[in-house]
């Protein structure tokens, strides 16, 4: 590819619109939010540009920092079940025949073209009380208790009771794998697809079993979709407020919700920009550690 130092106004020109959309609907607003980190609601509706630190000096308040602790450990924990779980996803596509991986593909993505509200109420609809999951095991349940009846053991099993699925860590884990599985196995399969697959057929016929070239070669090679994965995925399970809302209980809500809550029903928009750049230096910091990490291995192949 040419350098576009030998055509710097090709350049420029192409960028603009680009570089235009980034200023005006992406880094502007961002400044109005960073300034507004700094002021102090004044009145109902009014808020003053003080510069105070105080919005940040709140935000560092124990009660806040377990909320973010909390939220981390839920987003970090989704994103290793989205790895444990879209690695072999992301495998099963790459070697798959041509013919389906359009197809398969397709599958993964299919979900983007509901509305998250709706896929959200779809999975209170399955694990509520009375809902699929507990219908399918009351269903086996009482198939079970037949079945020892006809036997003569009746009465040997206990009635059912339904398992509380809803409104807890449990629920609001399995809602964020649902929908950040997506962003976590198409990196994957990017990666994957462009490994070169005489590595793995090599290290099979060397010698190695299927788990050690799985770790000593796959896994490697498909460490940059790995680390892109991960930071597309931890990154909006962290900031995520409407699943904890409707799949969480009173123990569940995020540093999203409290975010969420200060710009609506608190009005209190400075501490809630204060709360969402506390967020945004985090990111920073999960970016700049990605940085570092394609910055290395690129060090590294050039040795």
């Amino acid at each position: 590819m040419e350098s576009w130092k030998r055509n710097p106004l090709i350049f420029l020109l192409t960028s603009l619109p680009a570089a235009f959309w980034l200023l005006v609907f992406f880094l502007i607003p961002l400044a109005f939010v960073w300034v507004l980190s700094f002021g102090e609601v004044a009145g109902i509706v009014d808020i003053a540009i003080t510069w105070t630190l105080s919005n940040y000096a709140r935000a560092l308040d124990p009660l806040y920092l377990g909320i973010l602790w909390q939220s981390l450990w839920i987003a970090a924990l989704t994103t290793v079940i989205c790895l444990v779980v879209g690695f072999p996803l992301a495998m099963g596509i790459s070697f798959a025949p041509s013919r389906w991986k359009s197809l398969l593909l397709l599958l993964i993505i299919l979900p983007f073209w509901t509305n998250l509200l709706i896929r959200t109420y779809a999975l209170i609809a399955v694990l509520r009380r009375n809902g699929y999951v507990n219908d399918t095991l009351a269903w086996f349940w009482s198939l079970a208790d037949r079945a020892l009846a006809a036997i003569g053991l009746g009465g040997v099993l206990p009635d059912f009771v339904p398992l509380d699925l809803l409104y807890n860590h449990g629920a609001v884990i399995y809602g964020l794998v649902y929908v950040h599985l997506p962003f976590m196995v198409l990196p994957l399969y990017a990666a994957l697809e462009r490994m070169d697959k005489s590595y793995v057929e090599a290290s099979l016929d060397l010698g190695a079993g299927q788990l050690r070239t799985l770790f000593s070669v796959t896994v490697p090679l498909a460490m940059p979709g790995i680390v892109s994965g991960i930071i597309i995925t931890f990154i909006p399970a962290l900031g995520t407020f409407l699943t904890p809302i409707l799949l969480g209980g009173p123990d569940s809500q995020m540093i999203g919700n409290i975010i969420e809550r200060q710009f609506k029903s608190a009005n209190d928009w400075p501490f809630g920009a204060a709360l969402s750049f506390l967020l945004m230096y985090v990111t920073f910091g999960a970016l700049a550690l990605r940085a570092a990490f394609v910055s290395r291995r690129r060090d590294a192949e050039a040795l």
